[in-house]
């Protein structure tokens, strides 16, 4: 049964991901986090050293007239080309939960009013302790993900966050909901304060999606880094500043 499981797994991601291909030094690796299964592609090539970390955005959380979706799995491969892309010695590609693989516990609320609830946040924080061992980490967030990783820097201290990174980020999901007159995420956490770490925020002046004023209530500028010709998920010639 196991194998029959790990077949369709196989068979179901093979489809979703379309024609992104992971190069050989990243390895899909799933992680069992209660509740969800969340699929990551993980470098690790030396254990003992810092650990960055990719988060996901929504995905494919609503259609195009609205409507949630049956699957959140990207269909872009946006963040998964940036992370395959960083030659730092351990990088890992995660994706949030529901994304890639439909455990049996996932509801349309996980990727709707409820993306940022306390039972993903808790999830995902459980992969982030799983995939580093206990070593530091640098937070990676994009879109969505941006306000996954905060939220899990001010809710688990315990976790050696090292900086934040945030690409288009969601700061405040009140702040980005009441902007487009949208349906309050009702089942969702938010940050009332950015974390107290070291971070840098880059934000695309053409972002129809998570528009640069929602950004600069929120970052100071002296943190903050604008693309002049980048949109939501287009940020070419990206260079992440990692020092902390």
């Amino acid at each position: 049964m196991i194998f029959i499981r790990f077949l369709l797994v196989f068979f179901i991601l093979g489809g979703c991901v379309n024609s992104w291909q992971a190069p050989d030094s990243f390895i899909y690796m799933p992680v069992n986090c209660g509740a969800y299964t969340i699929a990551t592609w993980q470098k690790i090539s030396n254990p003992n050293d810092i650990v960055h970390i990719y988060i996901e955005g929504d995905g494919h959380a609503f259609d195009s007239r609205g409507y949630p979706t049956d699957d959140p799995t990207p269909r872009g491969k946006f963040l998964r080309d940036i992370a395959i892309s960083d030659t730092a010695p351990n990088v890992v590609y995660m994706a949030r939960p529901c994304q890639f693989i439909m455990s049996d516990s996932c509801t349309k609320s996980d990727w709707t009013d409820g993306r940022f609830s306390q039972k993903i946040i808790d999830s995902v924080a459980i992969a982030v302790k799983e995939v580093s061992k206990g070593q530091p980490v640098i937070l990676i967030g994009y879109s969505g993900g941006a306000l996954v990783s905060g939220l899990i820097i001010n809710t688990k201290p315990e976790i050696k966050v090292k900086k934040w990174v945030t690409i288009a980020g969601v700061l405040n999901h009140s702040d980005w909901t009441d902007f487009f007159g949208d349906s309050k995420l009702s089942q969702s956490m938010d940050l009332d304060e950015l974390p107290n770490v070291p971070q840098v925020h880059y934000a695309a002046k053409n972002d129809e999606i998570v528009p640069i004023e929602l950004t600069n209530k929120w970052v100071k500028s002296e943190k903050l880094v604008v693309i002049p010709d980048a949109s939501h998920d287009s940020f070419e010639g990206l260079k992440i500043d990692f020092s902390y």
